[in-house]
């Protein structure tokens, strides 16, 4: 059994959010095109309290692009980005939601960030991803959205670890880029963890 996990293809990521994606737009074509052909489909969403301490706002001293130490782990410092009850927040009008099955938030925590669809980013407390997926006897899940360096990354890494054979959908990726090839450098972690690399025309039925 195998499913689709489409990560953070929320406004705020896209051109013209609060921490836009460049092209980020492009992967709800990829997104719906592939959809189809799965009929298990969990959507990941960003959503985050105003209050969060990743803002470079909430930390006064600091702009936006920093690296802090935030209760031990190496945080950068992003602009205020899917915060509750915002349209930036909202998943991608876009995107054929009838066929998502389940949406995952995370990054509720405001003293914690959440890369990962699975966890924190201190592994300290679980979505509720893995336990949904393993209900349904999931073994293979394919990964794709925004961003490729961040999100998606850290969601399939943390797939790996936890069992799953993971293939990374690239052409449904786009990445953020804080570093000129941070996005070919996450790539290469990923297939360096066991994550195989496909293109959305492989997926067959």
């Amino acid at each position: 059994m195998r499913a689709l996990i489409l990560v953070d293809l929320q406004y705020d990521f896209c051109p013209g959010g609060a921490l836009a994606v460049a092209r980020g737009d492009e992967t709800i074509a990829v997104a719906n095109r592939v959809m189809p052909h799965f009929t298990t489909i969990v959507a990941t969403q960003d959503r985050h309290p105003a209050n969060h301490r990743s803002f470079a706002v909430n930390n006064p001293g600091t702009k936006e692009g920093d690296l802090i130490d935030l209760g031990g782990l190496r945080q950068v410092m992003w602009p205020a980005h899917c915060v509750q009850g915002t349209h930036g927040a909202e998943l991608h009008a876009g995107l054929d939601r009838a066929r998502i099955n389940e949406i995952v938030q995370k990054g509720t925590d405001p003293s914690i960030d959440s890369y990962s669809g699975f966890f924190d980013n201190g592994h300290q407390k679980a979505t509720g991803l893995h336990a949904w997926l393993t209900e349904r006897w999931i073994k293979q899940v394919y990964v794709m959205g925004l961003a490729t360096d961040y999100c998606v990354k850290f969601t399939a890494l943390d797939a790996r670890q936890l069992g799953f054979d993971v293939f990374l959908i690239e052409d449904g990726c786009r990445g953020v880029e804080l570093k000129p090839g941070d996005s070919e450098r996450a790539i290469a972690e990923m297939r360096g963890a066991g994550v195989a690399v496909v293109e959305s025309g492989a997926i067959g039925a």
